[in-house]
């Protein structure tokens, strides 16, 4: 810290970050995407965010409001936020409160597709009295109010450069959404889709001792592999993001003494998602949509089997080692929201399932190894991101799924596209024309509200919402959605982790999630990059404004 205090603003030169899924667009409101989010959050700021344990803590404004504090009113109905003094974008114009009121109207515009618009539910309006006080009035009693504007997936976006961007014109304005003015340490100087993002330091950051660094790269493609022996054993780069690979090739590539590997554990769980809608491409511009319900995957003695044939410590084992826990739930941490009622996932059972499947009537009829009924047979398609873990889970799944007597042809997409953001691509998670995938997901901070809202009806993915929801598995449950609104009036701690719980039960034991492996975020960094600390609970870039170069001696 001694020689972080001593820095001056970019008087440390480049420092270069390596992420083998490539950015596709600096805007986290049109990206589900992890990858987006962290990148975008070297330019973008929330109000507030979470540190490294968890803790709330102030970003952009002064203070977390609170009861005692009076920011919170007594009847939960608004919460009152102030910004910091001189707070200025990076185009030298001054953050005002209409900038965060503009932010809650750009995502929740109809038709613009808004990836995170769970994070503003339930406000009625916001009022903005002075430039510095934001004021969030909520349509009822909201017990948990930091949702909005709170973490790396809810930043504060400028009014004047997003004014004719919204609805159905976000996704157009791509001057905006690759280039956005922002308060963190960093600006975009060159953004190339799929590629590289070249930043420079913000001259207008409000600490004028940071950033060390006078500019920052992203450089995006390739295999985590690759990216993890660029910093740990020819310290070309000097951090890479997400290092998917088996603990004995970091250990290898660790000793070779130029680099430090990270690793800590928060919400991130590797799932399969099941399609209860039909992918068949003669559907057109309906297929993956709840106008065709999926034509044996709505079955959920299939989903059940398809589950209970998988042996998820085995994938732990070799996928992960040390860095991820075998888990039948989705929502793993923090503690008080685990479910205990799933375990028996843990468990493979081939030959129950098989008499599940049995008892179901799907048969192999006609001899030929895959089990079918009334004419339609147990043929599906696994797609996932290219990644050499994700490639090992997918055989692996296959064969049991085989042992079964379900066909599972295997595809894999190239990371870049398959966490993109583009609407016209056909091959994202959120389209979804596969009938199976495998991804990992998470949530930032400590509660779970709005991540499970993400399963509500409304938040499935159609071409009228830009393919931007995030119920990839298309689960409409009113039951479901009604624990969703009950959570968002509930107070008390407990209260609302029976609620998470019982959502996440539900999911699950619905089988159209079926989670395998609760991961440790695991990144690695070389010798001679100073102040980085893992937070698991917001951005992993989170602090890059303290980051600084370690001269060797």
């Amino acid at each position: 810290m001694g020689q972080s205090a001593m820095a001056e603003r970019a008087s440390d030169g480049q420092v270069n970050l390596i992420f083998w899924q490539a950015p596709s667009i600096m805007n986290p409101y049109l990206s589900g995407g992890i990858k987006d989010i962290e990148s975008a959050s070297l330019i973008l700021e929330p109000l507030a965010r979470y540190n490294e344990t968890g803790a709330m803590t102030p970003w952009l404004a002064a203070e977390i409001p609170t009861l005692e504090n009076g920011g919170v009113a007594q009847d939960l109905k608004s919460i009152t936020w102030r910004l910091r003094d001189n707070l200025i974008w990076s185009d030298g114009t001054p953050v005002t409160a209409a900038d965060v009121q503009f932010t809650w109207s750009y995502c929740t515009a109809e038709g613009g597709g808004c990836a995170h618009v769970d994070k503003f539910s339930g406000i009625a309006g916001i009022e903005t009295p002075d430039d510095r006080t934001v004021v969030i009035r909520f349509d009822e009693a909201k017990p948990f109010p930091y949702n909005a504007f709170v973490g790396a997936s809810a930043p504060i976006l400028q009014a004047d450069q997003f004014a004719d961007c919204l609805g159905d014109r976000a996704p157009t304005c791509t001057e905006a959404n690759f280039y956005p003015i922002g308060t963190g340490p960093f600006v975009v100087d060159d953004f190339r889709t799929g590629d590289a993002v070249r930043m420079s330091a913000n001259p207008y950051y409000r600490d004028p001792a940071k950033p060390a660094f006078a500019s920052l790269m992203i450089k995006g493609g390739g295999t985590a592999e690759n990216a993890a022996r660029a910093v740990l054993e020819t310290a070309d780069y000097d951090y890479a993001w997400n290092l998917q690979l088996p603990p004995e090739v970091l250990d290898g590539m660790q000793a070779a003494g130029k680099g430090e590997v990270v690793a800590a554990f928060g919400t991130l769980v590797e799932r399969i998602v099941i399609n209860l809608t039909d992918p068949d491409p003669g559907l057109g511009n309906a297929r993956s949509t709840l106008e065709h319900p999926h034509p044996f995957m709505t079955d959920v003695l299939v989903r059940q089997a398809l589950s209970m044939a998988i042996d998820r410590p085995i994938l732990t084992e070799i996928g992960y080692g040390e860095a991820g826990r075998a888990t039948c739930n989705i929502l793993p941490a923090p503690e008080i929201y685990a479910s205990d009622a799933n375990e028996a996932c843990k468990m493979q059972d081939l030959e129950a399932a098989k008499a599940l499947l049995d008892s179901a009537g799907w048969t192999d009829s006609d001899g030929d190894g895959v089990r079918d009924k009334d004419g339609v047979a147990l043929r599906l398609l696994f797609q996932t991101s290219t990644n050499a873990v994700r490639q090992t889970f997918q055989a692996a799944i296959k064969s049991w799924w085989s042992e079964l007597g379900v066909e599972t042809e295997l595809r894999n997409v190239d990371g870049n596209v398959f966490f993109g953001s583009d609407p016209n691509s056909p091959d994202t998670y959120q389209k979804f024309y596969a009938d199976v995938q495998m991804y990992a997901q998470m949530f930032d901070g400590t509660d779970p509200e709005a991540y499970m809202a993400s399963w509500t009806c409304e938040r499935i993915p159609t071409p009228d919402n830009q393919w931007q929801g995030t119920n990839m598995p298309r689960y409409c449950n009113d039951a479901f959605d009604a624990l969703v609104s009950k959570m968002r009036e509930t107070g008390g701690l407990e209260d609302r982790a029976e609620l998470a719980r019982a959502m996440n039960d539900m999911l699950v034991q619905d089988f159209v999630i079926l989670p395998l492996v609760h991961r440790g975020r695991v990144s690695a960094h070389a010798n001679s990059l100073g102040g980085v600390v893992l937070n698991t609970w917001d951005s992993e870039l989170w602090n890059a404004a303290d980051w600084y170069r370690i001269e060797a001696d």
